[in-house]
């Protein structure tokens, strides 16, 4: 794909996916993503090539401007959607597949010291939420969906959807009924029961309390009247 096509790409996502998006032109001029993204391609293209000093200093400058840090030797697909983006980090062996969509304070980010691959895989269309944390050489599959504030330690088999801390699956997508299948969860489940016992015992206790007003009333009641 040739760069032009590719930032029309960058451009299509941003109007695909933001309701708040109404043009291009718009998307060009007031979208820090898109900037971020395309300095990126900058950046990328001069530590490919082995330039000295430069690859970091644009990805300084991109962090000034944008408030999105990718490092300059992330990989990044085609169709990558940063929304809003502030705080967004992209660390050094990050992979990102095609057509995924970060939302404002995500981390793919590092557990390791050591020059290797220590940074997540993203597939593709994989959507992450606001203060998602995605850290580690973990692998997150095709189609997945990972919800805001959630942190996320493992590998993600494709179509899953995590959420929580640690996170864990919930949910799978079926693309034949185009549907989402939720998982069994006994914590949650456990939590409905308790949640629903507290409210039967609200209702017996103000139950009680009425029938002990009630007879309070007629033991007042009695006493007022005295002896006949």
């Amino acid at each position: 794909m040739s760069l032009l096509s590719s930032i029309h790409r960058d451009i299509r996502a941003a109007l695909d996916r933001d309701p708040a998006a109404h043009s291009a032109v718009a998307v060009v001029l007031s979208y820090p993503g898109f900037h971020a993204r395309q300095m990126h391609r900058l950046a990328h293209w001069f530590y490919s090539n082995r330039v000295p000093v430069l690859p970091g200093a644009v990805a300084f400058f991109s962090r000034l401007l944008t408030g999105i840090e990718i490092h300059p030797a992330a990989e990044i697909g085609e169709g990558l959607f940063i929304d809003h983006g502030m705080g967004v980090v992209i660390g050094e062996t990050t992979v990102i597949g095609d057509d995924c969509h970060l939302s404002q304070g995500v981390t793919l980010g590092g557990t390791s010291t050591r020059r290797e691959k220590r940074h997540p895989t993203l597939g593709n269309n994989v959507l992450i939420g606001a203060g998602a944390i995605v850290l580690g050489a973990v692998e997150i599959g095709d189609h997945v969906r990972i919800g805001a504030g959630s942190v996320v330690l493992t590998n993600v088999p494709p179509f899953a959807t995590v959420v929580g801390n640690p996170g864990k699956i919930v949910a799978f997508y079926d693309p034949g009924n185009e549907t989402r299948v939720r998982l069994p969860d006994p914590e949650w489940d456990r939590i409905e029961d308790l949640s629903q016992k507290l409210d039967e015992l609200r209702g017996q206790v103000a139950a009680l309390e009425a029938e002990l007003a009630a007879h309070g009333r007629r033991v007042a009641e009695t006493a007022h009247a005295g002896p006949s």
